[in-house]
């Protein structure tokens, strides 16, 4: 139950922080042209491709407390490494682009002429986005959070890289499961907790379908 409770921070604090930035890079894929557009919606994709091991040395690297990032964080009495903050900053980064996908289908799936309607009606580029972009995305923008909440449930490779696998601090579900495995007769405990991990992934997906079709029907309906 303590690890149960600390990924369900984890991944909380993961989507809600990644949201707003995944918003925003989802919008400037979908929707600007400037240089290094590829080399952004690379790098956005990365976390996928990269072994999720190396994304945790990274971050252990670049966090770390004598790390270029993580030493003047320390300083303000911002720490990651081997925090739960650390986890969930792991988990985000490795949502990330699950979020961002989802998100940028919608706003493509969305009539460009919609927007420069509203922007023939004197509304600024916020006003126009807020008013006539956001409602109908909206769909894409929960089933994002929904899956970028799952994927952080699941984290395991990068998390116990950068933030090891602390009972009460920074074990999560996944790392439970790792430990239960490393000790005899921990087979049924990491067997409970499996079953946990695929109840709540599957009732985020089914979340994610219901909601989003939901609000897709309510927006239309307006």
């Amino acid at each position: 139950m303590e690890a149960l409770r600390l990924s369900l921070r984890v991944s909380f604090w993961a989507t809600l922080v990644t949201l707003p930035f995944g918003i925003f890079v989802a919008y400037a894929l979908a929707r600007w042209r400037f240089p290094g557009r590829q080399v952004l919606n690379g790098l956005v994709h990365l976390p996928l491709i990269l072994p999720p091991v190396v994304t945790g040395y990274l971050l252990l690297l670049t966090f770390g407390l004598q790390g270029p990032l993580g030493k003047p964080l320390a300083g303000l009495g911002i720490v990651f490494a081997f925090r739960w903050t650390g986890a969930a900053l792991a988990a985000g980064i490795m949502a990330f682009p699950l979020m961002v996908r989802a998100i940028r289908l919608s706003i493509e799936a969305v009539d460009p002429k919609l927007e420069q309607a509203g922007a023939t009606l004197g509304a600024s580029r916020l006003m126009v986005f807020a008013t006539v972009t956001l409602p109908m995305i909206f769909p894409g923008v929960i089933a994002g959070a929904i899956l970028a909440f799952a994927k952080a449930m699941g984290e395991f490779g990068a998390t116990i890289t950068f933030v090891s696998n602390i009972p009460g601090q920074t074990q999560t579900l996944p790392s439970a499961v790792y430990a239960f495995l490393q000790v005899p007769g921990g087979e049924a405990a990491a067997t409970r907790l499996v079953i946990i991990s695929i109840i709540i992934a599957m009732g985020a997906l089914l979340l994610s379908e219901y909601v989003g079709r939901r609000v897709a029907e309510r927006v239309a309906g307006s």
